[in-house]
């Protein structure tokens, strides 16, 4: 039995290019485009009539602005996962994103297999920051200028094995694929992730992904 697609809420403001992403997307096995919004307002609105597994964002919206936008998305339903895709490079922009819940961050102009593992990565829990914002949130981070520090004594008490759970998050892995790299299974997978965010005071996945950038975990994306 196959399984069941992507439902996605696409929200952009130019026609155009939304009309080509959905095209795109809607060729791709497994993805299916349930709504889209050209504002902020309307984005929110739909979201609450349709089961959606993640919302593809565009932050440049009419209106309440795509990062307001954000936060009403998250706030009505913490659990959905959001993608933001964006000509936007504003060093500000990243944390801004990362403050109002979001799971990704992707550039347009990416290519089209490169977006389309994002929604797929993002859309199973995983998180996806691409070069440009991981190098942002590790320069922000050195500057002591986030939100999402962590003492370094809760860093210290993680384990080896956490450790290793922690890097792989952070580069967009979900549990199947940890679990496959590590050889244990999903369901310890899930365990070690429940306990990393209850050590590093964290709530999601995302969050405990800047804190393996900030603490250097992983290896430096070129731009």
């Amino acid at each position: 039995m196959p399984a069941a697609p992507i439902k996605i809420l696409l929200v952009e403001d130019d026609e155009l290019f939304r009309l080509g992403l959905k095209t795109r997307l809607e060729r791709e096995s497994g993805m299916e485009i349930v709504a889209e919004a050209e504002d902020g307002e309307t984005a929110v609105e739909l979201a609450q009539h349709y089961a959606l597994n993640v919302v593809v964002l565009d932050i440049g919206l009419p209106g309440i602005g795509g990062i307001e936008a954000c936060r009403q998305l998250k706030q009505a339903q913490p659990n959905l996962p959001i993608l933001v895709l964006t000509s936007h490079t504003q060093k500000s922009l990243i944390l801004k994103l990362i403050e109002a819940g979001v799971q990704g961050y992707s550039q347009k102009g990416v290519p089209s297999e490169t977006l389309i593992l994002a929604i797929r990565s993002v859309a199973a829990g995983a998180s996806w920051w691409d070069s440009t914002a991981t190098a942002e949130i590790r320069a922000n981070c050195s500057h002591n200028s986030t939100n999402v520090d962590v003492e370094d004594e809760n860093n210290n008490h993680l384990t080896r094995r956490e450790q290793e759970i922690l890097a792989l998050i952070a580069a967009g892995k979900t549990n199947q694929e940890i679990a496959n790299l590590l050889y244990i299974t999903p369901g310890t997978v899930r365990v070690h992730v429940h306990t990393i965010l209850h050590k590093l005071g964290v709530n999601d996945r995302t969050r405990a992904a800047v804190i393996a950038i900030q603490k250097q975990l992983i290896p430096q994306v070129d731009s």
